[in-house]
Parts: C-alpha cells; structure tokens; sequence
C-alpha cells in the first residue's frame, strides 16, 4: 500500500509542479487581439490599437507612420499574434501534465474506460474547456492580463486553483476506494486466504504504473520546458523590436508593454 499512497500524493504536486520554467519578462498591459486588431488595456480602456498590423491608435487618436514605422509595427504585432496563443497553450499544457497524470493512475487501477475514470476525465475535459475560454473566447480572439511571467503557474492562481485541487482529492479518493475494491475482490476468490501474496502482487501492479508514469510526466515536463524557454527568448526579441519601435515613434513609448527584468 505504500506504492499507492507515494503515487496519490505525488499527484497533488503534479498538477502544480509539472514544469516550473522561469520568464524574467512582464506584461504591463492587458492585451486583446482578434483578427483585425490589436489592443492595449489598461482598466478596461484601450490605450494603444493597431488595425491590421499597420494604423496606429493612441488614446483613440490616429499616427501618420512612415514606411520606416510601420515595417517595425508590423513586426511587433506579428509577433504579438504569435506569442500570446503560445502563452495559452504553455500554460494550458502545464495543468494538463498534472492532470492526465492523474487520470491515467485511476485508468490503471480501476480499468481503462471505467465508470470512475471516465467521470474524472469528465471533469478534467471541462475545466479545460474553460480555462482555454478564459483566455481564448473564440477562434483567434485572445486576451492576456497584465502579468508576471517569472511562473507560468501563477496564471491560474485563484481563479483556477482551488478547483484543481479539488479534482485531485477527489481523484485520490478515487484511487483508494478502487485499490481496496481490488483487494476485496481478489480476497474473495482467494481460496488460501494468502492476503500477503494479494498485496504483493497488487504492489507490482502499481510499481509498472508508477514507473510507466514517471517516465511520461518526466518527458512531457521537460519538452514543455524546452517549449517554455523557445518562449521566453522569443518575447525577449519581442521586447526589442518594441524599444526599436519606441525609437521611431516616440508616443508609442509612454507605453512599455513588455518589460524585460534583468
């Protein structure tokens, strides 16, 4: 039984540990995008608006651009375009380690398509629904708050936290109601009433899961860290080509969307 309760407490630090890549960078601004647009928020008033990666809006107040200025701000809205439906997904993908984890400990003690695990991957499936609806409310529409990203963990703080936790104790139980289950059930067609040889024998059981899902958790973990740092470079060159455009348009600079923290 130890293997079982080493496993069902490991999950609980899974679902919030499952990659811990650091971002020294800020956001200062929420950010919104949809097809046509980009806008820069502050308290619920756009600040900052660029139509169609070329017009400039500040305050609600259109810029001339040169061809100069608007090449920069084309490439500082591609990049916006692409790193904000990435920053979703990191986030999305970090949960999700942690909670497939669970998932698949509880396909393999009660049986792959169970009553038990098709509830808990119910319930998994909705709150990954809304949690990509918080950020993601329609296809390529997006909104980023302003934030740290030292912790891509931190995203979830609060609004999403309490409710993971949840799902994993309720998993947890899960997994003991099912393990004693399992034992009664083997006890009961065990003639030799030999209840040593059952837990051995369930104890070698849970061993391959455990070992079967260290290894998978290990390896999605440290290609979302890899995911994590391309990331995290990338809003680096993103932060330059920003203070590049604070450079040529110097009203733009009163707003410093990205901050890089040495």
């Amino acid at each position: 039984m130890s293997k079982t309760l080493f496993i069902t407490s490991a999950l609980y630090l899974l679902s919030h540990n499952a990659f811990a890549q650091e971002c020294a960078i800020n956001f200062n601004y929420g950010v919104i995008i949809d097809p046509n647009h980009i806008r820069i928020v502050e308290q619920s008033k756009t600040q900052v608006q660029i139509n169609n990666e070329h017009q400039l809006f500040i305050q609600g107040r259109e810029l001339a651009l040169s061809s100069e200025q608007q090449q920069l701000l084309a490439q500082f809205s591609a990049g916006i375009r692409q790193q904000l439906p990435e920053m979703v997904s990191i986030a999305i993908e970090g949960v999700d380690i942690g909670l497939k984890a669970a998932n698949e400990v509880i396909g393999g003690l009660t049986g792959e398509n169970s009553s038990s695990q098709q509830k808990v991957q119910a319930k998994f499936d909705e709150l990954k629904w809304r949690i990509r609806a918080r950020f993601n409310q329609s296809a390529n529409n997006y909104y980023i708050a302003p934030q740290d990203f030292n912790d891509f963990d931190e995203m979830f703080a609060g609004e999403f936290e309490q409710e993971i936790e949840e799902i994993i104790s309720n998993s947890i139980g899960t997994i003991l109601k099912a393990v004693g289950q399992s034992l009664l059930a083997e006890g009961s067609h065990d003639e030799t009433g030999n209840g040593e040889q059952r837990i051995a024998t369930f104890d070698q059981r849970l061993t391959g899961i455990e070992q079967g899902l260290q290894l998978e958790v290990t390896q999605r973990a440290k290609a979302l860290d890899e995911k994590a740092s391309l990331f995290c470079l990338q809003l680096t060159a993103l932060d330059q080509i920003e203070h590049d455009l604070h450079n040529v348009i110097p009203e733009l600079a009163l707003y410093n969307i990205i901050e890089t923290k040495n």
